[in-house]
């Protein structure tokens, strides 16, 4: 499971959703299976989501994962691609035939991006190969110590 940090996370995103479904802490994460004590972390900022919870509680709300996390198209890294779909690494590594350690490098900058891992990427990202390689050339020249 990727333990990755969440960028573009939005904490008040968070809970103006909760609060416009008329949810209290505790509900919310009784409805979505989540411990009280992590709603509070991430509603604070004191602590990111990882994208598997994320996604119990984005179901709980009926909404997307883009409805807490905001990262613009052309800031996005491959990372954040997934992300905004819901998937974990080895969700996506699974639904494009790619090893999970693989798609861990692809998205750090790590491993080149050849044109058949590119392909596979993007199909199962639903993104244009264009799009995944532009966001993969940004993770590759990130600045050093920038998280992935």
């Amino acid at each position: 499971m990727s333990r990755r940090v969440l960028r573009g996370f939005e904490p008040t995103r968070l809970v103006e959703l909760r609060t416009a479904h008329g949810l209290s802490r505790p509900d919310l994460g009784r409805i979505a299976d989540v411990s009280l004590q992590t709603i509070h972390k991430w509603e604070s900022g004191g602590q990111s989501p990882q994208i598997d919870v994320l996604m119990r509680v984005v179901q709980a709300l009926g909404a997307t994962v883009s409805d807490l996390v905001d990262i613009k198209p052309e800031d996005r890294y491959p990372g954040d691609w997934r992300v905004l779909q819901g998937l974990t690494q080895p969700e996506l590594g699974a639904k494009a035939g790619i090893s999970t350690s693989m798609v861990g490098a692809i998205e750090r900058g790590d491993s080149r991006l050849t044109d058949n891992f590119a392909q596979k990427l993007a199909a199962a990202l639903d993104i244009p190969v264009s799009e995944l390689r532009a966001s993969y050339e940004r993770v590759r020249n990130r600045p050093p110590g920038t998280p992935a």
